[in-house]
């Protein structure tokens, strides 16, 4: 249980940090199509946007608390239960 309690705690920690996160464009993005006819008479350019993406520190860890932990007893009796039987064709 422990490590369920971990695991839904480090993705809720990573999806708020991405979620947090500060893209700032540093350059804009830029195609040239080539115009083809019979010959091609430009060649093509493409320049992606560039970005700057800064995300924040996270922290995980782990702190020692007192909880109400509910235990449960098991005993055992005797009960009737459906059976089941299957006959094989031939």
């Amino acid at each position: 249980m422990l490590k369920n309690t971990l695991a839904f705690a480090l993705i809720s920690a990573s999806a708020l940090g991405l979620s947090a996160c500060d893209v700032k464009k540093t350059q804009e993005g830029n195609i040239t199509v080539p115009k083809v006819e019979i010959t091609k008479t430009q060649e093509g350019d493409v320049t992606l946007p560039k970005y700057d993406v800064k995300t924040p520190d996270i922290t995980v860890g782990t702190t020692e608390k007192t909880v109400a932990v509910p235990t449960v007893k098991v005993e055992e009796k005797k009960v009737e239960v459906p059976t089941v039987t299957v006959t094989p064709a031939k």
